[in-house]
């Protein structure tokens, strides 16, 4: 079983999380920009990150054989902070990089004037760019919040757009608009692998892509190989599993025209850094 996994939060995760992931099947990985639980305090703190996300996390994600591609966005929680305000002027030069393959999370937290304005303005970036998209929809209030996610991506070729964090209740409007549906595959919150095996009975594999999220909070990195046996264990084909895991999120970040799932090749280390600790 080979598998992609579309969006997950690696910086927060050990380098052992690394070598069981390689291990379960998964041989590469987008990982969005996104909220690191405490509150940044100025534009610079981002953009450390972001080079994080472009240099540190690669190499080591290839020591293990894993592929690291990123997403690069203003996160809908920090968009309401005036201090980070500035992260929207310094996106364009970062989004020309060659392992961004989507500007991600955009979206919705609260649902404010000030969320709408960076999800606007990051959109208009991904058009620009030629980038897809992939939006956060909110924890809370997910039906309105969804809903509202969709009004703004009107203007946006559905196909460039993967809806994320969906359910139950808001699976068939995504659906229905065109866009690509994300489902977070969590321990005890979100969705788990047997309602996700319901959700792909009733709608399918296309345009379907399963993710872990896996974050700071109670999460799992092989969520995603969990719902691959819960299908085929509920009589989905392998070329389905394949669909879901691989071929779909293959297809939508392959729009960028930056994704490259060759083996990576482990340096040996990273601006004279590595992630060994002590000799023999």
């Amino acid at each position: 079983m080979r598998i992609f996994d579309p969006h997950i939060h690696m910086t927060s995760r050990t380098t052992d999380d690394y070598e069981r992931m390689h291990a379960a099947g998964i041989r590469a990985v987008v990982e969005p920009a996104f909220w690191l639980g405490q509150p940044r305090t100025n534009v610079g703190s981002f953009l450390d990150y972001f080079d994080g996300l472009l240099g540190w996390e690669p190499y080591r994600a290839a020591q293990h054989g894993v592929r690291h591609h990123c997403a690069l966005a203003l996160n809908p929680k920090e968009a309401n902070d005036p201090r980070c305000a500035g992260v929207l002027d310094e996106l364009p030069r970062y989004l020309l990089k060659d392992s961004v393959v989507a500007v991600g999370e955009v979206g919705y937290d609260a649902m404010t004037p000030e969320e709408d304005r960076a999800f606007e303005a990051q959109l208009a970036l991904a058009r620009e760019h030629g980038l897809p998209v992939l939006v956060h929809t909110p924890h809370r209030d997910k039906v309105a919040g969804t809903r509202r996610t969709l009004d703004v991506v009107r203007g946006m070729n559905p196909g460039m757009v993967l809806v994320d964090h969906l359910n139950e209740l808001t699976v068939g409007m995504v659906a229905d608009a065109g866009c690509w549906m994300g489902f977070s595959i969590y321990p005890d919150t979100k969705m788990d692998p047997g309602r996700m095996v319901a959700i792909l009975k009733e709608w399918g594999t296309e345009r379907m892509l399963v993710n872990s999220a896996a974050d700071w909070g109670r999460s799992d990195p092989l969520k995603t190989r969990e719902v691959g046996e819960a299908m085929l264990a509920a009589g989905f084909t392998a070329a389905d599993v394949d669909r879901v895991l691989w071929e779909n999120p293959v297809a939508f970040y392959g729009q960028s025209g930056r994704l490259s799932l060759d083996d990576p090749a482990p340096g040996a280390d990273y601006a004279g850094n590595t992630i060994l600790r002590g000799t023999r």
